[in-house]
């Protein structure tokens, strides 16, 4: 086992340097901004004032006792708005005000974001309670600032590293509960340290955006040389996803793997870091948009050669989809 993961990450280790040598570029501070229309849309703030309540002791618990982090539209219900919701999992030792910046803009758009505050998210059980915690509060807590306020039938997931391991397990685990995820730099398989590892052969309802950065090579690569075997790269995950389950994947052109976490540059992020939060705001905010929320404008960014996505070479890379 020791020797094949060595081999893994050597061969992961070439071809590291065979893409940083094809795909060299300068980034800069204005790296990332969008170019689409449709981007542009969705990478504004959304007209929902936020709320957050992170860190609390308030909302309790998970199946591993940890608490919950809330981040809502301040005006929960106004004209009768049921708002989606949209369960996070934190990355290896993270937590959901690392991604704060990200999670705020979502929340702008008129989701309900909810992350467990357990900070080994990987099978994706706690991520999951998250989600049923506020069904819960919605349909049963009359004293909930959430009751009849949510719409339980659109729920979403989301998460970064092992995270995005664990919102792909947290979907696979919901029975049709969780209808769509964002994996964010979704490590390659060899780095699973906590089964169940993701194999996403198993996504078999729902639909599914993955999302890396150019620069995450070693962890997140986009593709991986044709001796290595496994999941072992973002290309390799979506081949495995089932023909029939709407997907896309798209590389950001210059994020590393904690570009996630900027506020929304880097000057506080974890490391390593590139740019910042920027690139991360616009088409995953519209694929929430189009799945969760009907948006038709939305939808237009995703289409299979055709989408808006696919002609933003500036910004992404290597962008494949089955979405008509």
């Amino acid at each position: 086992m020791k020797r094949s993961r060595a081999r893994c990450l050597f061969a992961l280790t070439l071809l590291t340097a065979a893409i940083a040598l094809t795909a060299c570029q300068k980034c800069s501070s204005s790296s990332d901004r969008p170019t689409g229309a449709i981007e542009k849309k969705y990478y504004a703030q959304g007209s929902w004032a936020v709320t957050d309540d992170l860190g609390s002791q308030k909302y309790c618990c998970d199946s591993q006792n940890n608490h919950f982090d809330l981040i809502y539209p301040t005006n929960l219900g106004a004209n009768g708005f049921s708002h989606p919701i949209i369960t996070w999992g934190n990355g290896t030792l993270g937590s959901a005000k690392g991604a704060k910046y990200f999670l705020d803009h979502l929340a702008s758009w008129g989701f309900v974001i909810i992350a467990t505050q357990d900070q080994f998210t990987g099978p994706g059980q706690t991520i999951l309670d998250a989600a049923n915690y506020l069904v819960k509060e919605n349909n049963t807590d009359t004293t909930s600032i959430f009751y009849h306020k949510l719409n339980t039938a659109q729920i979403g997931a989301v998460g970064h590293s092992q995270g995005a391991g664990g919102a792909a397990n947290a979907l696979i685990k919901s029975g049709g509960t969780i209808k769509t995820v964002i994996p964010i730099e979704l490590p390659a398989q060899m780095w699973c340290t906590l089964p169940p590892c993701l194999d996403t052969k198993n996504l078999t309802s729902g639909s599914v955006f993955f999302i890396d950065g150019s620069a995450d090579l070693l962890v997140s690569p986009p593709f991986q040389l044709p001796n290595v075997t496994g999941l072992q790269s973002i290309d390799a995950y979506y081949n495995a996803v089932p023909a029939g389950v709407p997907k896309l994947k798209g590389t950001l052109i210059c994020p590393n793997h904690n570009d996630i976490s900027g506020q929304p540059d880097c000057s506080t992020a974890v490391q390593p870091c590139v740019v910042g939060v920027y690139g991360y705001l616009g088409y995953p905010t519209a694929w929430f948009m189009d799945t969760l929320q009907g948006d038709a404008y939305a939808h237009g960014a995703f289409v299979s050669g055709t989408g808006e996505i696919f002609s933003q070479h500036k910004n992404w890379e290597y962008v494949a989809s089955n979405i008509h």
